[in-house]
Order: C-alpha cells, then structure tokens, then sequence
C-alpha cells in the first residue's frame, strides 16, 4: 500500500471529468487500496480518484463512527439512481481544500448503483453523513468541488486564500 499525494484546489486536474472504468483489475483494485491508506492517513472520509491524480470513476468512503470497526466502500463507477424530495443542509470540508468548511445542501437520501472491488454490482440507499459523504465525492468524478455549491464570493474568497498558500509553501501540495 502507499500513500498518494492529493491534490489541492485550485489544482486544473481537480475541475476535469474523470473517465469511466472499463475493466474492475487489480491496478484499479491496487488504486482503491492506496486510497484508502490516503485517506485514513489525511485524516479523511472520502476521497475520489481525480484527488489523487488519476482521471478514473473511482471513488472510495468510510463513515463509520470513530472507534468502531472500519467499513470502507470502494465504488466504480458510481451513479445515483434515486434521489429524495428532502434536502438536508452539512457543513462539508475536502482534503483538496484543506481547513476550509462551508454549508452545503443536499438531497437527504440517494440509491447508489457501483461496481465493488471485484466487478460485481451493487445498489444501497445512503442517508445523514454517508449521503452527503458519497455525494459529495461523486462530484469529484465530474470535476466538481463543494466550493462550486457556494455563492461566487465565498467560493473566489477560499479559493484565493488557497492559491496564497500555494504560493507561500510551493511544497506542500502537488
């Protein structure tokens, strides 16, 4: 297993639409386990392939309550195929927008529909945390950010901010 650098808006890479995934192997099944050492490492819930540089459908997430037993989701390719009439406002953070949270709404339940780690497909309905978890890391996969949910002011202000930093510390992100 290794660590993977993330990427850290306003990284270009990060606002591209990652390309499907034709075969579910063991680079693609080597992918998804690098990224879960990243992101238990960073410390973090979810994180998608475009993060960590790699233009795939892939997407990988573990909400379950600290101090419990992990139960990681590793997805390929996901889509929702259901979404609910109900919208639910969270405060999100990104580890490719490090120590910056705003509020996002979102649909309060979503059906999932993935390929798992071994090409088999699977379907759940997500609700509370892991809705706005999964959501939000799908977005990734078509190059979107939870900044792209807050109004042009707050979103250029981070994003500044962001940029500042990077511009600080050239060596902290890629």
């Amino acid at each position: 297993m290794a660590l993977l650098p993330i990427l850290t808006a306003p990284d270009p890479r990060l606002k591209q639409k990652a390309a499907p995934v034709t075969t579910v192997d063991a680079d693609v099944r080597r992918l998804m386990d690098d990224m879960l050492d990243t992101m238990y490492a960073a410390p973090g819930i979810g994180l998608a392939a475009p993060q960590v540089g790699v233009s795939k459908r892939v997407l990988v997430m573990d909400v379950a309550d600290k101090g419990a037993p992990p139960h990681p989701y590793r997805m390929v390719n996901p889509e929702i195929i259901w979404v609910s009439d109900d919208d639910m406002k969270a405060e999100e953070g990104c580890l490719s927008v490090p120590q910056h949270y705003a509020d996002v709404v979102r649909p309060a339940e979503v059906t999932v529909r993935w390929l798992d780690e071994t090409g088999a497909e699977r379907e759940e309905r997500f609700s509370g945390l892991a809705s706005v978890c999964v959501q939000h890391e799908m977005d990734h996969l078509d190059g979107i950010l939870f900044l792209d949910h807050l109004s042009a002011l707050k979103r250029n202000m981070i994003l500044r901010k962001l940029t500042k930093a990077k511009r600080s510390d050239p060596g902290a992100a890629a």
